[in-house]
């Protein structure tokens, strides 16, 4: 089975949920290429990045001006060097009779310069921001593969907010599956017209044994260290959680909040962190690779993940680092937010607040270090969670069949992703494929790539 995997940026260290997605499936036999935007350093990538050799199989999709006249200009150049070596190929692409839209707006010519072979079984696009590319794709393959999609967050929250609710249309009548990594975007994708049976969930999974596990405890005279770790942007929430912990420390000073991760929004929380005179307890680590992250867990007693929908309306899935800290046995306080109670049970393995509360935040902060005799069954029951509704090797072995299924001949038949608004069931009694920036494309179809 040979695949297509649409990514904005590749490798990118942040992004380890695709890459594992790559690796389980090249673990099953798949032939995978990457197709990607953007092509990041080689010399500072995972580690697993070099094992499977994957730069041998990365391939830089062709940049589309914005400016219509200059995309044209430029295409002439680009059809006119790989007409000898693809001439079908530059042809097809060109032929406005047949392919519309995406001919006439050059988004099939600059798809077509790109492609490294003409044989896929699935395209997946691993964000739906990547979705009228990998159609303009399906059109130029022969025999016509399948087209997955799948929505991740900020694709089917901010972009679509920004696209407007029309933006995904084409690509519901012309694709052949979607994926989302939580129930919440289901029901997304869902309102916008989707058939039941073509939306599956597919959480984002994670290798858990990775992850050591170790009931916290908190030792006399100790002071309690509670971190997080994410891009420094509104998403995130970071702002809520400094006035969460800068009220704590008034009436419980021996705390320490360790910030792990870099953004645009750095300077400004830094001067929040001044203004609040909490420098003394609340530190920026700056970014963090894997290893990083956790060590600095592994000597941490609590973790928290503020999330809030941004302004542009961004929201989120399940955490990553939310389950990373769950299966390190970190009891979490999050927030009411997107995909978030898919993974935290509230009362049992942490907390969840309002959005933008920082007093709700400081209240449960302050009911956790008051009470550290329930640190370590709230740690057990995350990890105990995590390991069963996201776990990586069931996952990437779900998502294989699934492509199974799709390239089978005969009707389509796969099982549906139900609705899931705690997946409190062990993964085998859920729903189907339950349990693993980004860049805004133009909002109209013409830019999109249309049809």
């Amino acid at each position: 089975m040979k695949v297509a995997m649409l990514v904005h940026d590749f490798p990118n260290l942040s992004e380890s949920f695709i890459l594992n997605q790559i690796t389980g499936l090249i673990d099953r036999g798949v032939e995978v290429d990457i197709y990607t935007d953007n092509i990041g350093d080689w010399s500072h990538v995972h580690p697993d990045v070099n094992c499977y050799r994957l730069w041998e199989n990365t391939y830089r999709l062709e940049k589309i001006p914005q400016n219509y006249l200059w995309r044209v200009v430029k295409g002439v150049g680009l059809a006119v060097r790989h007409l000898f070596t693809s001439p079908l190929q530059v042809l097809r692409s060109l032929n406005w009779l047949v392919y519309g839209e995406q001919a006439l707006n050059l988004w099939l010519l600059y798809t077509a310069v790109s492609l490294s072979t003409k044989s896929y079984d699935i395209i997946h696009c691993q964000f739906g921001t990547q979705a009228y590319r990998g159609l303009a794709l399906k059109r130029l393959v022969q025999p016509t593969p399948k087209l997955l999609l799948m929505f991740r967050g900020y694709d089917i929250s901010g972009h679509l907010r920004e696209g407007g609710e029309t933006l995904y249309q084409k690509l519901r009548l012309h694709g052949d599956y979607a994926l989302t990594n939580c129930d919440f975007f289901r029901q997304k994708v869902l309102q916008l017209g989707w058939a039941s049976d073509q939306v599956a969930i597919h959480f984002s999974g994670l290798n858990v044994s990775k992850f050591r596990y170790r009931p916290r405890s908190l030792q006399p005279a100790e002071r309690v260290r509670l971190a997080t770790t994410g891009r420094l942007v509104e998403k995130k929430g970071l702002e809520y959680a400094i006035r969460a912990v800068a009220k704590q420390a008034k009436h419980c000073p021996n705390i320490d909040f360790l910030i792990m991760g870099d953004g645009p929004l750095r300077a400004a929380l830094e001067r929040l962190v001044k203004t609040l005179q909490a420098e003394a307890y609340i530190h920026f680590l700056g970014w963090q690779n894997e290893a990083q992250i956790a060590q600095v867990l592994e000597s941490c007693h609590l973790f928290m993940a503020p999330s809030v929908t941004a302004a542009n309306g961004d929201q989120d899935a399940p955490v990553n680092v939310l389950k990373e800290a769950m299966a390190m046995g970190l009891p979490v306080i999050s927030t009411l937010h997107g995909g978030i109670p898919e993974l935290v049970q509230d009362g049992i393995s942490g907390f969840l607040v309002p959005e933008r509360d920082a007093d709700a935040l400081a209240e449960r902060l302050d009911y956790l270090i008051s009470h550290p005799e329930r640190w370590a069954e709230m740690g057990q029951a995350g990890r105990a969670f995590v390991a069963t509704a996201f776990d990586l090797d069931q996952l990437n072995h779900r998502l294989f069949e699934l492509y199974a299924r799709l390239t089978s001949p005969g009707p389509l038949a796969v099982e549906t992703g139900q609705s899931l608004t705690h997946p409190s069931a062990p993964a085998a009694s859920r729903s189907a494929l339950s349990p693993p920036t980004k860049v805004a494309l133009p909002p109209n179809s013409a830019n999109l790539g249309g049809l």
